[in-house]
């Protein structure tokens, strides 16, 4: 069990480190050993399990990160972008996230076999950041009043959930035909 005192700063660098490792092998193999994980962190196996008790607590908390990371996002593209192009980003960014779920697979697969709360908590922060890009361009008449964030998260299952040769690219092009479904058809287009 984790303890409740703050980590030093070395310790937090290496978990850190071992967070950033750990996304970016997950990216790049979905079947990653974790001792690969740490050489790429520059620490010690023995540091990562310190960390993370087993490799399924250490896909868990990529995972949480990267929901966490993602649902910050649509304030920020608010305020760079008009409410559509902030919603097609976000999408897009949603298969960049399921591109590193990928990396995970089989773990996430065994924690979606759990009791864990890790999927129903990023399920609703990412339905409430979807929510979120929707109302807004709801509010400005450019996407359309009757689709909720949890339905467009259904619709990315199945998009995401293509396991072939060049799923991500498939992705990308029906995230693209979603989100022209999403806008406003009375919406003028430019």
């Amino acid at each position: 069990m984790p303890s409740s005192r703050p980590l030093r700063a070395d310790a937090r660098r290496n978990r850190e480190a071992l967070l950033t490792a750990a996304r970016e092998a997950f990216l790049a193999d979905d079947n990653v050993h974790v001792e690969v994980i740490a050489r790429r962190a520059g620490v010690s196996i023995g540091t990562l399990y310190r960390h993370f008790d087993t490799r399924e607590v250490l896909v868990a908390e990529v995972y949480r990160h990267e929901v966490a990371e993602l649902c910050a996002t649509p304030a920020r593209l608010l305020e760079q972008h008009a409410p559509d192009e902030a919603l097609r980003i976000f999408l897009l960014l949603l298969v960049e996230h399921a591109a590193v779920g990928r990396g995970m697979g089989e773990v996430l697969e065994s924690i979606l076999a759990t009791d864990s709360p890790v999927f129903d908590d990023t399920r609703n922060e990412m339905a409430r950041a979807l929510d979120e890009l929707l109302a807004a361009g709801t509010a400005v008449g450019l996407v359309r009043n009757d689709v909720s964030g949890r339905i467009v998260l259904r619709a990315f299952g199945g998009i995401c959930g293509i396991r072939t040769e060049g799923w991500r690219d498939d992705a990308e092009r029906i995230a693209t035909i979603l989100y022209d479904g999403l806008r406003n058809a009375t919406a003028e287009r430019s």
